[in-house]
């Protein structure tokens, strides 16, 4: 069947099983299990969930390997980085990273002993840090400049070295772009964003195609309790069916608002990486189904992007992406990426595109009147 077809079934029950399509959410914390522990599916709720077991098994589908469900992104993240370092291990990580991760490797990691490379996502640049590394990290498009790498030349790259890759693949979603099938090693999301495009959860997954690393992924997940609740998960995987409508629309009308402000005055750039000026054009081609819903451009000034946002009267203010509605920010604000202060984050929405356009328009002449 289409991919499309088996991500709307993902994890549902099987056709001819009797009962409801997708069970409720399972909210105890304890089953009855008497006798050995080892006779029993369920014993704790801190050990397994039929919630989270059927939300495997669509990302699974999706991912095209094993996927453990996490309580959120950082906690997906946190998990990998886990299981994968120890004191004297090299961690290659992109200088445009997540700055949250950033943060997290320069203020956890590194006190604990762990050598952290920072290099661009242009261009490849992380394969010159290879050199020793135990984990590269990679990130692409990256958030918010939404640069590419070639994840599976990065991935030959680093394989040389013995060195494991994982992969945010956050902004893209599985949905684009498949990391395992690229040899990744493990491939890392913040489920709060695209895959469950609603913005009404937090949530996270790892996913991979090796039985082993998966179960101590599960046990890093036990015992850090790093646990998702059953009713995130049960919206998350009443969402995913959308997915591939969801997805679909946004990166068409991200596409066409990209075009739209290439060259409009009081446009200093626009980044999209399925622009043909974009650098990494042709290598998202390659590894993309599509290009994906965030937009990003610089309008030159904070007080040009202030006037653009305060003049919007259907896009969001807010500093989440990948939702049904349309999104905006100054990203500047938050201090933890290299942009200037008149760079706008722009997550495109489900809303009519027109309207999304006209939108923009809107916010356009009033960011050139400053």
């Amino acid at each position: 069947m289409h991919r499309d077809t088996l991500i709307v079934h993902a994890g549902y029950r099987k056709h001819g099983e009797p009962g409801p399509f997708l069970p409720g959410p399972q909210f105890s914390s304890t089953y009855s299990s008497p006798g050995a522990p080892s006779q029993h599916a369920l014993t704790y709720g801190r050990f397994h969930n039929p919630t989270w077991t059927a939300w495997e098994e669509a990302l699974g589908t999706l991912e095209e390997g094993h996927a453990v469900a996490f309580a959120s992104g950082m906690a997906a993240v946190a998990a990998v980085l886990g299981v994968c370092l120890r004191p004297g291990d090299v961690l290659v990580l992109p200088a445009d990273a997540y700055y949250t991760i950033r943060r997290l490797a320069a203020g956890w990691l590194e006190p604990l002993g762990v050598q952290v490379r920072l290099a661009p996502t242009r261009d490849n640049a992380q394969a010159d840090a290879l050199e020793g590394a135990r984990l590269l990290w990679l990130e692409t498009p990256s958030n918010p400049q939404l640069d590419i790498c070639d994840i599976r030349a990065l991935v030959e790259a680093a394989q040389m070295r013995g060195a494991l890759v994982a992969v945010d693949n956050t902004t893209a979603t599985a949905y684009l772009q498949q990391p395992l099938g690229l040899g990744a090693t493990y491939v890392v999301a913040s489920d709060a964003k695209g895959l469950t495009g609603h913005s009404d959860l937090i949530l996270g997954h790892v996913a991979t195609a090796d039985d082993e690393r998966a179960d101590a992924l599960r046990t890093w997940r036990t015992q850090h309790g790093a646990i998702p609740g059953p009713m995130e998960v049960w919206l998350a995987h009443r969402s995913l069916a959308t997915l591939p409508l969801r997805v679909s629309r946004q990166c068409a009308s991200a596409q066409e608002l990209a075009q739209f402000l290439d060259g409009q005055p009081g446009v200093e750039t626009v980044r999209y990486p399925g622009l043909p000026g974009h650098p990494g054009h042709e290598i998202a081609a390659r590894q993309m189904r599509a290009f994906g819903s965030i937009v990003s451009f610089d309008l030159g000034s904070r007080a040009r992007a202030d006037a653009f946002l305060g003049a919007l009267t259907l896009v969001r203010e807010a500093t989440s992406f990948g939702g049904v509605h349309s999104m905006a920010e100054r990203r500047a604000r938050w201090g933890g990426d290299a942009v200037s202060e008149g760079f706008i984050r722009f997550s495109v929405g489900c809303e009519s595109v027109d309207d999304i356009i006209t939108d923009v328009t809107r916010g356009l002449k009033a960011a050139i009147s400053r």
